[in-house]
């Protein structure tokens, strides 16, 4: 099985995040966003992303592109961010 198909059967069970994902597959948090930003592109509407919150502030990132866990939040500056957790949507869109 590769890497990406490995990815895409574990984002069906639940929300994982870029660490607990390269945990899973052996391979770096690097690789694991490279296939993420592929796995994303071709599963289009069925990919779901919990955006990153900044933990001092609240603050969400609700209208990232990246992929990637943001550095430190605009708002407060913190960089005490909880990292994105990806998933994938059930047949009907929903979470």
């Amino acid at each position: 099985m590769t890497i990406r198909k490995h990815i895409i059967e574990l984002l069906a069970e639940g929300r994982w995040t870029a660490r607990d994902l390269s945990q899973a597959v052996h391979v770096s948090e690097k690789e694991v966003i490279a296939h993420l930003e592929h796995v994303s592109k071709s599963m289009k509407h069925a990919f779901g992303i919990e955006p990153p919150r900044c933990l001092a502030c609240g603050f969400s990132f609700k209208n990232r592109l990246h992929i990637r866990s943001p550095g430190r939040c605009p708002r407060c500056k913190s960089e005490h961010i909880q990292d994105p957790r990806f998933y994938r949507k059930n047949a009907h869109g929903e979470r």
